[in-house]
């Protein structure tokens, strides 16, 4: 077995090789994806489902396809494509795609639209 990074661990571990990848090309993917398991950490391993497709390999229509599923408060389903000729900037896209939308799913779920924790104290009367 392959030692990836902290951060991958949760890539490592949560990731299905859709079709068009090899089994073979798992660590190197894992290790492309890693960055987004920062991103993921602040969820439990057993609340994410990762999966990645790629289509038509290095036909002129090639789609890499990362689709993440996360359950916490609901099933959140998020899906990053890119249609990049290198496989590699195609995974860096979808890398980064996923994590601008997880990070925004986590900004949409923060509380800060709480009316409690908004309000302001009155200020003393003076007199």
């Amino acid at each position: 077995m392959s030692t990836f990074p902290a951060d991958a661990s949760v890539i490592a571990q949560r990731l299905h090789l859709a079709t068009g990848f090899h089994a073979n090309e798992r660590d190197w993917i894992v290790n492309r994806l890693a960055a987004l398991g920062s991103r993921l950490r602040s969820y439990r391993d057993d609340q994410i489902d990762l999966e990645i497709s790629l289509q038509d390999r290095e036909g002129a229509e090639q789609r890499v396809v990362l689709q993440c599923w996360i359950s916490h408060s609901h099933r959140l389903h998020l899906v990053a494509t890119s249609s990049q000729r290198g496989l590699s900037a195609a995974l860096n896209e979808v890398r980064d795609e996923l994590t601008r939308q997880v990070d925004e799913a986590k900004t949409r779920s923060e509380p800060r639209h709480n009316r409690a924790l908004r309000s302001v104290p009155a200020p003393p009367e003076l007199g």
